[in-house]
C-alpha cells in the first residue's frame, strides 16, 4: 500500500526520525540498537550480500517503472574513445577511433528524436554512464532534447558519470551482474562500438543470452567490421565447432549511425 490514507503503521522514514530523537544513553548509542535498515555497517556485512543484490535490482527497476520507460536502446563501447578535438595526447590507434564517438553521438541523437514521439518511453538510450562511447551516447540524447539512462559502476579509475546523463536516470552499481541485467531487461536493440575488456564482456554475455534462448532476439549491431574481424576470429570459432555457422546471424555489422537506424527499422 502506498496511499497514506490506507497506512496503519508508521512509515520507515518516520521511525528513523523518531529513533534519532531518543535520549542519548549507552544503550541507544550501541550498534545493536540501530534500526536494521538504517545501519550501514550492518547492511555492508558479508551475510547481507543477497539483500544488497536485491536492493540494486529493485532500485533501478522501480525508478525506471515510475518514469514510464518501457524499452531501451543499449549502447556498449570503449571508455577511452574520444572526440577528435580531444585527441592531442592519445595513442594513434585510439585517435583513429574518434569516428565512432561521432557516430555514437549521431546515432543516439536520431534515436532520441524518434523516442520523443512516444513521449520518451520507448527506445530510450542507455549507456554505462562513463566517458568515451558512453558519453557520446548520452550526449547525443541530450542534444536531441531527450532523456537518457546511465548505469555507472564504482571503479577505481572512473568515479563520476559523464555530464550528459539525465540526473534522475543516473544510477550507480556495486555488482556488475545486476548492472548487466538492467542493460538487457528492456533492450529493443543492442549496439556495440569498439572497446576493450568491458565491452567484450558485455557483448559476449548479451550474445550468449540470445544464442541460448534466454533472451529474445533483438537487432544486434557491431559498429566497425574491420575492428571486430581483427579482434575476434569468428570463422575460427566456426571451424573449431565451438559455435554454429548460424550463430553468426545473431549479429550484423554497420559502419554508420544511418546504417544502424535503418537496420533497427527493418527489424520492426
Amino acid at each position: 500500500m502506498t496511499d497514506d490514507r490506507q497506512r496503519r503503521f508508521p512509515a520507515a522514514h518516520e521511525d528513523m526520525q523518531m529513533a534519532d530523537g531518543v535520549p542519548d544513553t549507552p544503550q541507544t548509542r550501541a550498534p545493536a540498537y540501530r534500526l536494521a535498515f538504517d545501519d550501514r555497517e550492518f547492511l555492508c556485512r558479508d551475510e547481507l550480500r543477497p539483500v544488497r543484490l536485491q536492493l540494486e535490482l529493485l532500485k533501478t527497476q522501480m525508478v525506471l517503472d515510475e518514469r514510464g520507460i518501457e524499452s531501451t536502446i543499449v549502447m556498449f563501447g570503449g571508455a577511452r574513445i574520444r572526440p577528435s578535438e580531444d585527441n592531442g595526447d592519445v595513442a594513434e590507434g585510439i585517435a583513429k577511433m574518434s569516428k565512432y564517438y561521432e557516430e555514437a553521438r549521431k546515432f543516439a541523437k536520431i534515436m532520441t528524436e524518434k523516442s520523443m514521439r512516444s513521449y520518451g518511453r520507448e527506445d530510450v538510450i542507455v549507456t554505462g554512464g562513463g566517458p568515451g562511447v558512453m558519453e557520446a551516447g548520452n550526449r547525443g540524447a541530450s542534444e536531441a532534447g531527450g532523456a537518457s539512462i546511465g548505469l555507472n559502476i564504482v571503479l577505481p579509475h572512473e568515479q563520476a558519470p559523464n555530464e550528459y546523463v539525465t540526473p534522475e536516470l543516473c544510477f550507480n552499481f556495486h555488482y556488475f551482474a545486476i548492472r548487466k541485467m538492467h542493460f538487457l531487461m528492456r533492450a529493443k536493440a543492442i549496439c556495440v562500438f569498439p572497446g576493450g575488456f568491458g565491452t567484450l564482456d558485455e557483448m559476449f554475455e548479451s550474445l550468449t543470452l540470445i544464442q541460448t534462448g534466454r533472451m529474445d532476439p533483438v537487432p544486434f549491431l557491431l559498429f566497425g567490421r574491420e575492428y571486430w574481424d581483427e579482434v575476434i576470429n569468428w570463422q575460427a570459432l566456426c571451424r573449431a565447432g565451438t559455435i554454429s555457422p548460424s550463430d553468426l546471424d545473431l549479429f550484423q555489422y554497420v559502419e554508420t549511425a544511418d546504417e544502424a537506424i535503418e537496420a533497427i527499422q527493418r527489424s520492426r
